[in-house]
């Protein structure tokens, strides 16, 4: 296809503010230039709508095989390309787990299949993820793996963990870790803190991630290994990860736009829609993961997207899963509360969603420049309108922010040069 977007503004790779053409062809930006006139399959009207790079999400949950009525991997990528996201990450909490070559093969032709963007799946760290066996690194990663994680549960093992590191320096690739030291959680639900001890509940203490992060980077300093962090909490986290990157350790970490938004301090009462691992913190932890965004500690910003049913989540606080959904939200969300607010400057955004995540990982992936993958969003940031779940086209309506009146909404999303989401209608 050959697509022609006319009087797009973007923010180049240079961190020019420009206003040009972008020709798109055979999935490829061949021209960025004023007045292209050539034929073309599809105009797009770029005035009025910034033109950013296909944001990039290193951390969601697609659930199949084995959870699809909480969603598929066609609903979970239709939901992205919404948000404006044309690459996601993909977990390996499913049942099956992705932990043999078989596996791998079946998921991948099931992603080829169905997906509306490009997914990169993660392979298990262990078997069935009970952290026992070491999964075949080597055989997964010429499955198509993308790195290495257990997500969902925290490897307890130090030696496991040591050999998991070694393996995957060896293949270089990354481990990506879910932080939780089991002997810590105390059967908690929230955060060990105000709310936990307002409502008599069983809190999850910062140390319960903070401890585990310190015992593995240096574990990944003695491996030689890339280690990431996934969805980073506290104030103590941040101070290890720094210390460790002052170090020379390559370590990497991201952070949701519900721990940079929210603190326990805004959860209006037992409501399972604000249930999240790790839970929302204090006020302090909040403050400390946008300084360590800002600072450069952490590296990007990954939504975490988990959904469940709704019967699920209306088990109450104590029963319901952890997690709430994301991919539709994330961008409307952190454009008013933090750009607008000027915490971050609008260039400072685009990349936390785009070129730094791809830096981390390597991926030739967010920028807007000539030879470049034709991943693109054009985005409406003046549109406010409420979020409403029901509108969401994953199947998860999980989310703590209903209601909230935002900007900067996705009007079309181009994966690969082929439009895979406009606004007013669902492109199948």
């Amino acid at each position: 296809m050959k697509l022609l977007i006319q009087n797009a503004s973007y923010i180049a790779s240079n961190g020019e503010k420009k206003q040009s053409d972008i020709l798109i062809e055979d999935g490829v930006i061949t021209k960025i230039e004023e007045n292209i006139k050539t034929a073309v399959d599809r105009k797009i009207d770029g005035a009025g709508l910034l033109t950013a790079p296909g944001f990039i999400d290193l951390h969601i949950h697609l659930r199949e095989p084995g959870g699809e009525k909480k969603e598929t991997i066609a609903t979970g990528t239709l939901a992205a390309a919404r948000g404006g996201f044309t690459t996601v990450a993909a977990m390996p909490n499913t049942r099956p787990v992705p932990d043999t070559k078989e596996q791998m093969d079946w998921l991948m032709q099931r992603i080829e299949d169905t997906a509306k963007v490009r997914v990169l799946p993660y392979a298990s760290i262990t078997t069935r993820q009970l952290g026992k066996e070491l999964t075949d690194f080597h055989a997964l990663k010429q499955a198509g793996a993308f790195a290495f994680t257990d997500d969902g549960v925290g490897v307890q093992s130090a030696d496991m963990m040591l050999q998991a590191m070694q393996l995957a320096a060896k293949e270089n690739m990354a481990i990506v870790a879910h932080c939780e030291e089991n002997t810590l959680i105390h059967k908690g639900s929230v955060h060990e803190g105000d709310f936990s001890k307002k409502h008599s509940l069983n809190g999850i203490p910062s140390v319960c991630e903070s401890v585990q992060i310190a015992r593995d980077v240096l574990l990944a300093e003695a491996a030689g290994c890339h280690y990431h962090v996934c969805h980073i909490s506290t104030k103590e986290s941040v101070r290890v990860v720094k210390d460790a990157k002052r170090a020379g350790i390559h370590v990497t970490a991201e952070v949701t736009p519900h721990h940079l938004l929210l603190s326990e301090d805004d959860i209006p009462g037992l409501d399972a829609n604000y249930k999240m691992n790790p839970p929302l913190r204090s006020a302090s932890d909040r403050d400390a993961l946008i300084e360590g965004l800002l600072d450069g500690t952490i590296d990007f910003i990954a939504t975490d997207h988990a959904p469940h049913t709704a019967e699920e989540k209306a088990a109450g606080m104590e029963l319901a899963p952890f997690g709430i959904v994301g991919l539709e939200t994330a961008f409307p969300l952190l454009y008013p509360h933090l750009v607008k607010k000027n915490v971050l400057t609008l260039e400072q955004l685009i990349d936390f969603l785009t070129v730094k995540p791809a830096e981390a990982f390597g991926l030739p992936l967010g920028k807007i420049e000539i030879g470049a993958t034709a991943d693109l969003v054009l985005i409406n940031l003046n549109e406010e309108r409420s979020i409403n779940p029901e509108e969401f086209l994953s199947k998860g309506k999980n989310t703590p922010f209903s209601g909230w009146d935002v900007s900067g909404w996705p009007e079309m999303t181009i994966a690969g040069g082929e439009i895979v989401w406009e606004k007013g209608c669902v492109t199948a």
